[in-house]
This record gives structure tokens, C-alpha cells and sequence, in this order.
């Protein structure tokens, strides 16, 4: 059984009014995205949800896949693109490792809010790379730890155990340093960071979004080691 699959097609109904929430974040987010996009591009959004970010970068590239663990969230992507007439977006239930994603074929990659739900982001990160052309682009942006680190590390040790052993889904939030070193031993430099928070009155002490665009560098991830 896959408690974040389950936990995310249940959310799936509500996610935009949730999103909703943090629309100052994401629309920020988005801003400093298209300063890397090119009409030519290819791109793929992993947990992509219900494609809002498709929608409002459609027009900028020549086109999007969009993939989700969630089958609820795809079905609610591609409503939402059909309902809008965009042509150019594509959207799939699965992971970023999955098979039918091909090594190097997409200029850019979008991770939104999906690093800190991950149990291994390294390996993640990794494959990102390898699925990126050279000099392909990788942005992201995560819930971290602002500069009072004492509730989010309380959080991250209660949601640990069930974490871990599936009762619920996982959550970690990670430390900017070690987001930023892990994007960088999976063979990509940082070419730009910014530290967002998740709506125009939300409280930075405690849980804030780190904005990270990154290109990929010569080789793939151990090689050349």
C-alpha cells in the first residue's frame, strides 16, 4: 500500500484552494522560473499536482510533461489544460524514475514543493541530471528551516517514525546548506537562490521556501568522481 499516493489522491479535491494559500510563494517561484525558459525548450514538471504551473508557463516553451504519484492529480491536470484549450502539456501517473522518462531529454526540470516529501532527495536530484540535456536546467523550490530551526526539527522527529514506516507520508525539512550541497554533488551548479516565504504575512522564522535554479555540468552523476 502507498500511503503517499493514497494521501495525495485524497487530497487531491481541495489541493487548489490549499495552493491558494501560498499564491504569493508560487507566483514568485514562477517569476524567477521563466528567466530560464526559451520557446525551444522541452520540460518536465515532476509532481507536477494539478498542473497549475503547466498552465501559467505554457506559453513560454514548446512543451510540458507533467508527472505526479497521484492519479487524482493527473486527472485533475489534465482537466484543467483541456478546460483552457493549451495544446502543448502532456501529464502521466509516476515517479521521476520511472522508465518511459528517457536519460536527456529535457532542457529544464521543475521540482515544486517536492524535495522535502522525499525519503532519498539525493537520488532524486541524481536522476534529474541524468534526465537533463547538457547544460540542462534544474529549479526548484523547497520548504526549509528559517533561521529558528527548533520547530521544524520538533516536526521532523514526531513525522520520522511514521514517516518511515508508511502511516503517513514522509516530510523532512531540510536545512539550506544541505539542500544546496546536495543539488551540488549530484553534478549541478548553482546558479541562482532565493529565500521566499509561503504567503505575504507568513511568519519567515520558522519554515521558509529556498528558490534554487542550477544547470547541469559535464558528466552524470558518478562519473568522473
Amino acid at each position: 500500500m502507498n500511503i503517499s499516493k493514497i494521501f495525495w489522491d485524497m487530497a487531491a479535491g481541495n489541493f487548489d484552494e490549499l495552493e491558494g494559500r501560498y499564491r504569493h510563494t508560487h507566483l514568485k517561484t514562477v517569476e524567477n522560473t521563466k528567466k530560464y525558459l526559451h520557446m525551444s525548450d522541452l520540460v518536465l514538471d515532476y509532481g507536477c499536482a494539478t498542473g497549475t504551473t503547466a498552465v501559467e508557463i505554457a506559453d513560454q516553451v514548446k512543451a510540458i510533461h507533467g508527472i505526479d504519484i497521484s492519479c487524482r492529480m493527473i486527472e485533475a491536470a489534465k482537466r484543467k489544460v483541456a478546460e483552457r484549450e493549451i495544446q502543448n502539456t502532456s501529464f502521466m501517473q509516476a515517479t521521476i524514475f520511472d522508465k518511459r522518462l528517457k536519460k536527456e531529454s529535457f532542457d529544464v526540470i521543475l521540482a515544486f514543493g517536492i524535495l522535502h516529501l522525499l525519503k532519498d532527495p539525493l537520488k532524486a536530484i541524481q536522476r534529474i541530471n541524468e534526465l537533463l540535456k547538457p547544460q540542462g536546467v534544474f529549479v526548484s523550490a523547497t520548504a526549509c528551516m528559517g533561521d529558528d530551526k527548533t520547530i521544524p526539527k520538533v516536526m521532523n522527529r514526531i513525522l520520522f517514525i511514521p514517516g518511515r514506516t508508511g502511516i503517513f507520508p514522509f516530510l523532512r525539512f531540510l536545512e539550506i546548506p544541505k539542500l544546496e550541497r546536495l543539488i551540488t554533488n549530484a553534478k549541478f551548479r548553482i546558479v541562482e537562490t532565493e529565500t521566499l516565504t509561503f504567503s505575504s504575512t507568513f511568519d519567515e522564522t520558522y519554515i521558509i521556501a529556498r528558490f534554487i535554479a542550477a544547470k547541469k555540468i559535464w558528466g552524470s552523476p558518478g562519473e568522473n568522481a
